[in-house]
């Protein structure tokens, strides 16, 4: 990570942490949950040798970015409007857009309310989620996949926090959480929500090292887990408030890389949805699929050599 820099800057009312290396186009990355802008560490430095300026902020309520209590002020227009802010700071009037998780689900947000702002897009792991206005998500989730559904766990303020409280320590919590993470839906039963004792050891996938965990740690055991939660807690708000772009498609010229093995492929009809025909309706400069065998659901800690040739292939046509 040699030659990465951080500053602290003010967007839309509270104190954003940002990585950045190179000069050139700007390309912004947007992580995940439980993640930080260090989940690009290894696309920032070749982004950067390739001739770009990669941009990665802790978002809201993440890492050293500002983390308002209250889930109301994690809305995708909250999110959306500190990136936008921070482009207008960096003087920019277009960027590339690289999205993981939670951060693929902002930059999609990202494209549907501004999408002159944005040259092209790399999307990672979660597809175009187009609004249904036959009713709210959570209760739609609950009535195919239950209570004990992650995402339905996630709500309650408080509960998920004293879950991985439990686990004596900030980086036992993300392994067993980053580890839980399998093809399918993932399930958090009350009392049972990763299968094994706190005194357990977890063992660590190859492409995340101790070091990597410390570095998550030490920025969660500041701020903790409720920033990350509250986009989870948004959700149903989103859908409220989203409900003029019900059926507004996403013009901007898109690349879409997913895990054969990630957790949200494997869950709610994602695959139907992406191979047969409504993705590509929804998303109409959808120029490729790529789905990667063998690979899970943090795909560009996983193969970031792969990862970072997708995406350098792809924007650099622009």
């Amino acid at each position: 990570m040699e030659g990465i820099e951080h500053r602290m800057v003010s967007v839309n009312g509270i104190n954003m942490h940002i990585a950045e290396k190179g000069e050139g186009p700007v390309v912004l990355f947007l992580h995940g949950f439980p993640e930080l802008w260090y989940s690009w560490r290894h696309q920032i430095t070749s982004l950067a040798s390739h001739g770009y300026r990669a941009v990665a902020p802790d978002l809201r309520g993440c890492g050293d970015t500002d983390s308002p209590p209250s889930s109301s002020s994690y809305t995708v227009f909250h999110i959306v409007g500190d990136l936008i802010a921070l482009i207008n700071l960096l003087d920019q009037d277009q960027v590339f857009v690289v999205g993981h998780d939670w951060g693929a689900y902002i930059a999609w947000c990202f494209c549907l309310f501004r999408p002159d702002r944005v040259k092209a897009l790399v999307n990672l792991s979660v597809a175009f989620i187009p609004r249904n206005p036959s009713g709210k998500p959570l209760d739609l989730m609950r009535a195919a996949l239950g209570d004990d559904y992650y995402f339905c766990r996630f709500q309650k303020p408080g509960d998920m926090e004293e879950v991985f409280a439990r686990f004596g320590s900030t980086g036992s919590a993300l392994k067993r959480f980053i580890t839980s993470l399998k093809a399918g839906p993932l399930f958090l039963p009350k009392g049972k929500e990763f299968g094994d004792s706190p005194d357990h050891e977890i063992s660590l996938p190859s492409w995340l090292s101790e070091e990597d965990i410390n570095y998550y740690a030490s920025k969660f055991n500041i701020k903790g887990f409720t920033g990350g939660l509250n986009y989870y807690r948004s959700f149903d708000m989103n859908w409220e408030l989203m409900a003029p772009w019900t059926g507004v498609q996403v013009k901007v010229p898109v690349k879409f890389v997913v895990g054969e093995l990630d957790i949200v492929y494997n869950t709610l009809n994602a695959k139907e949805y992406i191979h047969g025909g409504g993705f590509k309706s929804d998303v109409p400069f959808l120029e490729d699929v790529v789905v990667m065998e063998g690979v899970g659901h943090f795909i560009n800690q996983e193969r970031p050599d792969e990862i970072n040739t997708h995406i350098l292939d792809f924007i650099k046509r622009f």
